[in-house]
């Protein structure tokens, strides 16, 4: 369910080879979740399965969705003992209620933030869990700033691009999931300045995998000279002895659904 909002072109490889941050980091995330033996766990938005393989470890009957076909593919392909399938945040439905829906990473692709709720919250037994994690107001601000000042510099005006990403703040998210019907038990705003893998190119890797839609209609000189402008004018911050560092900031949700 990556991506939703833009493109379903992902690239699962690349994810899993320069991207592994992205799950790693999830692994925290499942302390909260505490899945146990016998419990029926949804994934949402379970990427190339990697933290869908650990919550079965630990005894839990998973189920991983994601709405790129690429990654479920690749996810299948990795761990065949697991049930994955193609499905949309904000309209996904189960075959019986669960006791638990998973989220890492994902939410912040999907603007129709109330229609993801809604399905989740219906998914959900009575005292069933949503445990999400995904960025939050300030997410990688930093690098925003720097693309829209790239494209400006090669006369692309701000309000040309849309933004694709869901970014709230505390109040509202565990806004929306009171509306829902959820009580929030657990809520989070934190940085989590993230290093990113290959070195040098690790800057240029993170644009081509995440900000793609910011380069959709230039042309490949373009898109060098747009990335080469973000690395120069995020280089004096974001940079260090030989290693890139995303500015992230992210949002965590403990909610139950009466």
């Amino acid at each position: 369910m990556n991506n939703i909002s833009t493109t379903n072109n992902w690239d699962s490889s690349l994810y899993e080879d320069k991207h592994a941050f992205v799950w790693q980091y999830g692994e925290d995330l499942l302390k909260f979740l505490n899945p146990r033996p016998g419990e029926s766990i949804l994934d949402l938005g379970c990427g190339t399965g990697q933290l869908t393989e650990k919550i079965a470890q630990a005894g839990a009957e998973v189920m991983g969705v994601d709405h790129a076909f690429a990654m479920i593919e690749k996810a299948r392909e990795n761990y065949p003992h697991i049930r994955f399938d193609v499905a949309d945040a904000r309209n996904f439905q189960v075959d019986k209620p669960l006791d638990a829906v998973f989220s890492n990473a994902v939410l912040h692709w999907v603007k129709e933030a109330d229609s993801a709720i809604a399905s989740i919250h219906q998914a959900l037994k009575p005292g069933g869990r949503f445990v999400a994690e995904f960025g939050g107001k300030g997410n990688i601000q930093a690098i925003v700033k720097a693309l829209y000042r790239a494209l400006e510099s090669i006369g692309i005006p701000q309000p040309q691009i849309e933004n694709p990403w869901y970014y709230p703040s505390i109040g509202e998210y565990t806004s929306l999931l009171e509306q829902q019907g959820f009580d929030v038990i657990h809520a989070i705003l934190f940085p989590r300045p993230t290093p990113l893998a290959e070195g040098e190119a690790g800057m240029a890797n993170w644009i081509q995998m995440f900000a793609s839609s910011f380069l959709t209609g230039l042309s490949g000189e373009q898109q060098i000279q747009i990335i080469r402008v973000v690395e120069e004018y995020l280089k004096p911050t974001l940079y260090q002895q030989g290693t890139w560092t995303a500015d992230y900031r992210r949002i965590r949700v403990v909610a139950i659904k009466p």
